[in-house]
């Protein structure tokens, strides 16, 4: 885990796409974005934390499954 992750090809192009599409909106567009992407953010946490206590067993009645 020395090494960094790097960035597919195709991942960078659509990081470029982004960027692009970014440039072109409004201030009040770009809050309105960047609130949604923040609360897409939150629930994918809240995803991945919910599925790794499912997996390692940490819920509560998960013997019970």
């Amino acid at each position: 885990m020395n090494q960094p992750i790097q960035l597919s090809l195709e991942q960078q192009f659509s990081i470029r796409s982004f960027e692009t599409q970014v440039e072109n909106m409004s201030r009040e567009q770009a809050q309105h974005f960047l609130v949604k992407l923040y609360e897409q953010m939150m629930m994918r946490e809240a995803t991945y934390k919910h599925l790794l206590k499912h997996q390692w067993g940490l819920e509560p009645n998960a013997q019970f499954e």
